[in-house]
């Protein structure tokens, strides 16, 4: 395979594409196809038939705007209908080259306009199980370019200049961790992708898996290029079964075309790439504890160092990053360093994945640059919170971030800015809750999580997490008292600062979030004996604090 070859593809598909009037995209991705997008899809082009008409109804993988599926957008006038059914597809075809349905028309569809699309430029675009279509918006012209016009060390540069952090919420440099493996001694190195997405509300690496997996693994086989692997894995939850069944097309169609296997593009490189399922362990996203169970053992971490880079995968040098992180590769080969850095903010370059979920209007997908600020993206893009409710606060980073509150919505969003807030970027969770919520109750939430699924390896997230989730449930019952409140927060710094990895070391920014931001509520709930938004179920009558309680 070569850049003309792969010009002959896209040329081909051009061509076919160019016979029909229309294409008419149906959104196939999970949330849609939850609401039986696949029986439109079947509707529609048993109708375009029926019409005569020059039409071609493809399946696409997610669109974004997930509260309004099922979606459907007609090219090339870029009208999108919303909540479409089957009992619409003749309408919806008879109405092709003339006026658009207005009743099915998405009016939501213009807060696109203030998204930056890298990761998600081909979801809801081509097909994810046809490869040519992937080849026709320039894909995998960067992994050619790569092994015919690069040497390893000049493709880390590249990735290096560009400012890409990894996206798996530690934010290391993507270019530094590549280095690192590049210079390790071993016989024999690996790639992992990382795609056990386990934080409650995320969905973005499912998403870009079931839009455009052959994305991922051209980022894969780059980067095993430049380190020097020739083996590659992906790790994602079993509870993804669609996203599984693409990734195995795209594994079968790259090894037709001769993009994956044995002397890649008639070059000495060889690359593969095997799915290894998990079993929805949330402590398997952690890296040493993912390389574990890929082996075959319990998933657990371990001590770091030696870290993966030198000492992974069977004791072997490897590369882990996780599903964005792999997407942004091909377009920073193709367009530059200088493109990517010149997106975001100085010290997070490029643009962020986010699934916005919860007390929100617009629930979906989005794309937006660094730096942008939490205000536009929840109430520009995600339409504000509904019902006519106030916003109280936005979770972000998963069960590992933190709660920020209102008087924050204009902090802009890079890695530092949500640590600094008492948060953190994560893979890219983004819950809001409006005043219906309890923060006390939130926290209790989260902290439940993070005990379920510790693994038990280490005493301070195994006992502390326990122990926490015993006090605030004790408050949220009106039975804490302030000393309660006192051991929750030495305890949140104990099991911050001596847990073994990055699951306990985590697990108390949600109390401590909310203990900084809305410490009136642990108050009420303990002083007054009662619950401010109503939530918790307090019997309790109000007791009068002692000089020892009474808060400062």
């Amino acid at each position: 395979m070569n850049l003309e070859e792969l010009e002959q593809i896209a040329e081909s598909v051009r061509f076919e594409q160019a016979k029909f009037d229309q294409q008419v995209n149906v959104c196939m991705g999970t949330g849609c196809l939850s609401q039986h997008s696949d029986q439109l899809k079947d509707a529609l082009a048993e109708a375009a038939e029926k019409s005569g008409k020059k039409v071609h109804v493809r399946r696409t993988g997610c669109m974004g705007l997930c509260a309004a599926g099922p979606l459907v957008l007609v090219e090339p006038d870029q009208t999108m209908y919303q909540h479409v059914g089957a009992e619409h597809a003749e309408k919806v075809v008879a109405s092709l080259g003339g006026e658009p349905l207005a009743e099915l028309q998405c009016e939501l569809a213009d807060h696109f306009d203030d998204q930056v699309r890298v990761v998600l430029e081909n979801s809801g675009q081509i097909d994810p199980e046809k490869i040519d279509e992937y080849i026709a918006r320039d894909g995998y012209k960067a992994l050619v370019t790569v092994l015919t016009e690069m040497e390893p060390g000049g493709v880390i540069k590249l990735i290096t200049d560009s400012g890409l952090r990894g996206r798996g919420g530690g934010g290391y440099p993507t270019g530094l961790k590549w280095g690192t493996v590049a210079k390790a001694v071993g016989d024999i190195k690996y790639v992992i992708c990382n795609g056990d997405e386990g934080d409650p509300g995320a969905f973005m690496d499912r998403s870009v898996l079931e839009s455009d997996p052959q994305r991922v693994l051209e980022g894969m086989a780059i980067a095993a290029y430049a380190v020097g692997a020739s083996k590659g894995y992906i790790y994602v939850r079993a509870e993804y079964p669609l996203a599984v069944q693409r990734f195995q097309a795209c594994l079968r169609d790259a090894r037709r075309r001769g993009l994956l296997g044995s002397n890649i593009c008639n070059t000495q490189f060889n690359f593969d790439v095997e799915i290894r399922l998990g079993a929805g362990a949330f402590v398997c996203g952690e890296e040493t504890a993912l390389i574990a169970s890929i082996e075959g053992r319990r998933g657990t971490p371990k001590p770091r160092p030696p870290y993966p880079a030198v000492s992974g995968l069977w004791g072997k040098p490897t590369l882990i990053n996780n599903v964005e992180t792999f997407a942004n590769i091909a377009p920073i080969m193709r367009k530059g360093a200088a493109w990517f850095s010149s997106l975001g903010s100085a010290r997070s370059k490029g643009t962020k994945v986010f699934a916005l979920t919860g007390k929100i209007k617009n629930t979906g997908l989005v794309e937006v640059p660094m730096g942008m600020s939490l205000r536009q993206i929840i109430e520009g893009i995600g339409g504000g919170v509904p019902d006519g409710r106030k916003f109280k606060a936005v979770q972000t980073g998963g069960p590992s971030g933190g709660c920020i509150p209102d008087e924050l919505l204009d902090l802009g969003i890079s890695y530092d800015a949500l640590i600094g807030a008492g948060s953190m970027m994560g893979s890219g969770g983004m819950i809001v809750m409006d005043d219906t919520s309890c923060m006390v109750n939130v926290a209790r939430f989260f902290i439940e999580f993070c005990m379920t699924e510790s693994c038990g390896k280490c005493i301070p997230c195994r006992a502390g997490t326990a122990q926490m989730f015993t006090l605030l449930d004790r408050i949220c019952k009106g039975a804490g008292t302030m000393a309660d409140l006192e051991l929750l927060v030495d305890l949140c710094a104990t099991v911050k600062e001596t847990s073994l990895c990055g699951l306990g070391m985590s697990a108390p920014n949600p109390v401590l979030s909310t203990l900084r931001f809305f410490r009136h509520e642990y108050i009420e709930h303990i002083v007054n004996k009662r619950c401010p938004a109503g939530v918790c179920a307090i019997h309790a009558p109000a007791a009068v604090p002692t000089t020892e309680e009474v808060p400062a």
